[in-house]
């Protein structure tokens, strides 16, 4: 046999590689609305820059024939997005329903330790049945060694799961510990136990949508960050993520130039009426975020999630910023436990790889009732306190009304690490609001007058205006400037820039123990 038919003796290897489980299951993946495991990687990549790894990796056990799984189930490599380094899995339906084994698990342990090696992050497109039960502790193995690179490469490399269909049992952890889930509509699942087992055990009957689909998991769970209508939605959305994030820890996400770019000295005329100065009227914080941001180019993170706190990612003067804002339009934008994980993990991200965070403020308080009490509001509540004061990135604090009780102190104020804090003119800053401190402190002197309906008015205005605005809290150093609202963008900027070579250390310790 001469170099070439050793050449194309390779070449043959390597397109039934290709083919994964053959034509006919290509066809019924197809018939399902799904795309297969390279058809995903093309419309992910950058034309022409996907480098496959270790496609010759075999089954190596005695349970079956290695040649029915070629190329074990699994699609590994590297390529760019947008010109950016990306390492990448992709698992292949069509070979033994994408089903987990301990080669399998390799090539993706495999990939994920060059993401960290090389700084890049790592993106999974998960497609998988579960573990492959014909290789037995072999494949929950395997798991392990993934759900650890998960763990130990949290915070090193921006870590990415696609749910792209069936997402079960075990298979369900390593998305949960990566930063971002992106879930396609009515195509993907993830629960613990099927619908079948649920049945059998407790009695209860509900299909595999209903328990773990896409809109379960974006807006009842919290367990998915974005979710899109077809494949080729959400990878794209991938792709315009990507384009937000630092490539790994010791970076700074890059610079991208508005589209309209803006004098900084420029005042929003509009910031003036977009905020209701009666702090019992509602309106949507997302107006006055687009007001601020470069292009009005705002990435929501889990927007059907928590709708009484939003976050997500835009940029100021070209540069990455993560943004935490209450939004009054719900719950009068209070806090609760959903919207205490979902900003709190939103944080930690957000320092573990260099984004500095603006807080646009109004909160009336934390919620109170019987249900957040019972189900942990302290507990979830104290996740805030400790993300913010942990995190040593630029911490910008904008107060738009209301600041009360521990709500403020928890949405980083001065007190617990913020570098700077705003306040708008209107603004309310004080322990309760005026007509709940004035109908308490002065109870009796209102219950004794001649017109308890005007005294309880004159005391609530007494009490604004002695304790319930911005200046007393400047005075007294917890605000560092109140603010015309149509110079939010401007103060913003300059912030930024003073702030940039910002460098804090923590004390020396192996780690903290967040309030989970």
């Amino acid at each position: 046999m001469d170099m070439i038919d050793h050449i194309n003796n390779m070449e043959d290897r390597r397109e039934k590689i290709k083919l994964g489980g053959g034509d006919q299951r290509i066809e019924a993946q197809h018939s399902r609305g799904k795309l297969t495991a390279r058809e995903r990687i093309d419309l992910l990549i950058d034309e022409d820059t996907f480098v496959e790894l270790n496609p010759f990796i075999e089954f190596r056990g005695s349970n079956f024939d290695a040649s029915e799984a070629p190329g074990e189930g699994v699609v590994t490599g590297y390529g760019k997005i947008k010109g950016r380094l990306v390492f990448l899995f992709a698992q292949d339906f069509t070979v033994f329903g994408g089903a987990l084994g301990e080669m399998h698990a390799l090539k993706i342990s495999k990939i994920m330790d060059l993401a960290a090696e090389n700084g890049a992050p790592i993106i999974g497109l998960n497609d998988s049945g579960g573990a492959r039960i014909q290789e037995g502790v072999l494949s929950l193995d395997g798991y392990g060694h993934i759900f650890y690179r998960n763990s130990i490469y949290s915070g090193v490399v921006p870590q990415i799961s696609v749910i792209l269909g069936p997402c079960a049992g075990g298979a369900v952890y390593s998305p949960a510990i990566t930063d971002f889930v992106f879930m396609v509509e009515k195509t993907s699942q993830m629960f613990i136990t099927g619908p079948k087992v649920i049945e059998s055990v407790t009695g209860a009957k509900i299909n595999s949508e209903d328990l773990g689909g896409a809109k379960v998991h974006s807006s009842v769970s919290g367990n998915a960050h974005f979710t899109g209508e077809t494949e080729q939605e959400v990878l794209e959305q991938v792709r315009k993520l990507i384009e937000f994030l630092p490539s790994n820890f010791e970076e700074r996400a890059q610079k991208v130039e508005p589209e309209h770019k803006r004098p900084v000295q420029e005042r929003i005329q509009e910031l003036i009426d977009v905020v209701p100065v009666d702090g019992t009227k509602v309106y949507d914080v997302r107006n006055v975020i687009k007001k601020i941001i470069d292009d009005e180019n705002f990435i929501e993170v889990q927007p059907a999630f928590a709708k009484n706190i939003v976050i997500g990612f835009g940029r100021i003067e070209g540069e990455t910023v993560g943004i935490v804002a209450n939004n009054p339009k719900m719950m009068a934008g209070g806090l609760d436990i959903n919207s205490s994980d979902k900003c709190s993990r939103f944080i930690r991200f957000c320092d573990c790889f260099n984004i500095p965070l603006i807080t646009f403020e109004d909160v009336s308080g934390f919620i109170p009732g019987v249900q957040q009490e019972h189900g942990g509001i302290i507990r979830h509540g104290a996740k805030i306190l400790y993300a913010y004061s942990e995190a040593t990135v630029p911490k910008i604090t904008v107060i738009l009304r209301k600041a009360f009780g521990g709500a403020y102190v928890a949405l980083n104020s001065k007190a617990i690490g913020a570098d700077l804090v705003f306040a708008w003119p209107n603004a309310e800053i004080a322990v309760m609001g005026p007509e709940g401190a004035a109908t308490i402190i002065f109870a009796k002197e209102i219950k004794e007058s001649p017109d308890p309906v005007e005294t309880r008015q004159r005391k609530i205005d007494e009490y604004r205006s002695k304790f319930a605005n911005p200046y007393v809290a400047a005075a007294n150093g917890m605000v560092d400037d109140v603010i015309d609202p149509r110079d939010t963008r401007k103060s913003l900027i300059q912030g930024l820039e003073m702030l940039r070579n910002k460098k804090k250390q923590l004390p020396k310790k192996k780690h903290g123990n967040i309030p989970l």
